[in-house]
């Protein structure tokens, strides 16, 4: 057991980033807007904006 060689330690990989992607900016205080299934929303002051619906789009309508 002694004779064993010590174990190289893993080699760090360089972190990717994710490439900007321009949104539109919130119109109360400025910082970006995220992008959500239905809406866009300003996490820092709460401003939403509803998505308009799509030609053809019914997951929003109600029978």
């Amino acid at each position: 057991m002694a004779d064993e060689a010590p174990k190289a330690a893993p080699k760090k990989e360089k972190k990717t980033f994710k490439p900007y992607k321009p949104g539109k900016s919130c119109p109360k205080c400025g910082s970006r807007l995220g992008e959500h299934a239905n809406r866009l929303a300003c996490g820092k002051c709460g401003y939403t904006e509803l998505k308009s619906a799509q030609k053809g789009d019914e997951s929003g309508k109600k029978h």
